[in-house]
């Protein structure tokens, strides 16, 4: 694991003790992917609406808002604002709540997401919007697979393909664990390839913990001039043991020796 990651992860472990609540396990998840992301991907400035090329920037929208400790991590550690403020997560009056819903006050956020399904939604109506305006802006929008049980998600990969939304990328988060337990016994998506497919998206999987294979297969699909959707197989609590593939850490803050411990595999 990378110095830059191991950062984020112990951001999250810290905010989330910090303020004794939040999704441990889906915000670890998705480390490497909000990292490839971030520092290899978006064309986008911590400048913010100082930039002269604002308008041009590219959209990140995470659809999985409860993995928001994670996108905050990212923006703070790329110079979005002064990482002191991570510890006033889910505070009251804080910018920095449980769900990304600060998007008129806290730079980097594109628009409030969190109430699961809809995220992508919002995305293709972003993609749509930059393509009648002739920007050459791309659109990135990253899902949890226990989210895409909901109808919503369906309508909306159609809508993209009926449009045809090549400035489109959507990313799956596939650490196949949600609240109520494992993805397949609440309510099995596969083969999530062959249906995404069957709505009209070129498919792709990786290993999403693999930057190399995240950054290659995100670049292969800006290339492609397709609709693209990328499979990223992780692990829930990835880089903490007691965590990994443990539903129990959905949506639970560690303990002051939890935190320890997991500080510890994480510095080693």
């Amino acid at each position: 694991m990378n110095k830059f990651n191991a950062t984020v992860r112990s951001d999250i472990l810290k905010m989330i003790h910090n303020a004794k609540s939040g999704h441990p396990g889906g915000s670890l998840s998705c480390v490497e992917i909000l990292s490839v992301l971030y520092n290899k991907i978006l064309n986008i400035s911590p400048e913010w609406k100082k930039s002269p090329d604002f308008e041009k920037r590219d959209r990140f929208i995470l659809s999985k808002g409860h993995a928001s400790a994670a996108l905050y991590s990212v923006l703070a550690r790329k110079g979005f604002f002064a990482p002191e403020e991570l510890m006033t997560f889910r505070k009251l009056g804080t910018r920095l709540q449980g769900h990304p819903s600060t998007r008129t006050k806290l730079e980097g956020i594109e628009v409030s997401t969190g109430s699961l399904g809809q995220g992508l939604s919002m995305a293709v109506g972003v993609a749509l919007a930059l393509k009648l305006n002739n920007n050459p802006a791309r659109v990135y929008a990253l899902l949890g697979d226990g989210e895409m049980q909901e109808g919503s998600v369906w309508e909306a990969l159609m809508s993209a393909s009926h449009k045809g939304l090549d400035n489109l990328t959507v990313i799956i988060d596939k650490n196949n664990l949600q609240i109520d337990g494992d993805v397949n016994d609440v309510k099995s998506l596969e083969p999530l390839d062959e249906k995404l497919e069957a709505f009209g998206w070129q498919v792709s999987e990786v290993d999403g913990h693999n930057e190399e294979e995240i950054e290659t297969a995100i670049k292969n699909a800006v290339k492609s001039g397709k609709l693209c959707a990328i499979i990223a197989n992780t692990i829930k609590g990835k880089g903490v043991s007691f965590m990994e593939d443990n539903a129990g850490w959905h949506g639970k803050a560690p303990n002051d020796d939890e935190l320890k411990r997991a500080l510890e595999e994480l510095n080693a």
